[in-house]
C-alpha cells in the first residue's frame, strides 16, 4: 500500500529559505569572484606573483616540505613567473602538503588553485597561475628531475636552507 503525504507550510518554508541562503551564498560568491574580491579582502590584482610565491614557501615550510627548490621562469617562458620543487617523504604527506598550500593561497589571496594528481600522490601539480608548484615523492622525484630542464646548464640546483 502507498502512502504519500503532503509536506506541511513550514517544512516547505523551512526548504524554500534553506535553498534561498544556499542560492544568495553561491551568487554573492559568484559575483565576489567576478570583482575579484577574495575572502581576505585584498583584490586578487593586488596579488603579485612575488607574494604569492612567498606564501607558498612559507606554507611548504610549515608542512615540513623537503628539498624546496625555488625557479625563477620570468623571461623564459609564459606558463609562469616562479616554480617550485620540493618533495614529500610519502604521498600520504604529499598530499597533504598540495591540499594545504592550496588551501593557504585561499585564505591569504582568495586564490583558488587548480591541483592535479592528488589522488596518486607521487606527484601532485598546483597551478597558481603565476607560481607552479610540484611536489614529489623522491623517487618520482630523482626519475623525472624536472629541475635540470629548467635552470640554466651548468647550474646545480639549490634547495632553500630549512
Amino acid at each position: 500500500m502507498l502512502c504519500l503525504t503532503t509536506p506541511s507550510v513550514g517544512a516547505l518554508t523551512a526548504r524554500a529559505t534553506k535553498e534561498d541562503d544556499v542560492l544568495s551564498a553561491t551568487a554573492d560568491a559568484a559575483m565576489a569572484a567576478v570583482r575579484g574580491m577574495p575572502m581576505t579582502g585584498v583584490t586578487h590584482m593586488d596579488v603579485t606573483s612575488d607574494m604569492i610565491l612567498a606564501s607558498v614557501l612559507e606554507s611548504l615550510d610549515d608542512n615540513k616540505a623537503e628539498e624546496v627548490v625555488q625557479i625563477d621562469l620570468r623571461g623564459k617562458t609564459a606558463i609562469g613567473d616562479h616554480m617550485v620543487v620540493c618533495s614529500g617523504r610519502s604521498s600520504r604527506q604529499v598530499a597533504a602538503i598540495a591540499d594545504k598550500v592550496a588551501e593557504d593561497l585561499k585564505q591569504r589571496h582568495g586564490i583558488l588553485s587548480k591541483t592535479e594528481g592528488k589522488e596518486t600522490g607521487d606527484w601532485v601539480l598546483i597551478d597558481t597561475g603565476d607560481v607552479i608548484v610540484h611536489v614529489f615523492r623522491p623517487e618520482v622525484r630523482e626519475f623525472y628531475q624536472l629541475e635540470k630542464m629548467w635552470l640554466p646548464s651548468g647550474m646545480a640546483p639549490q634547495s632553500k636552507p630549512q
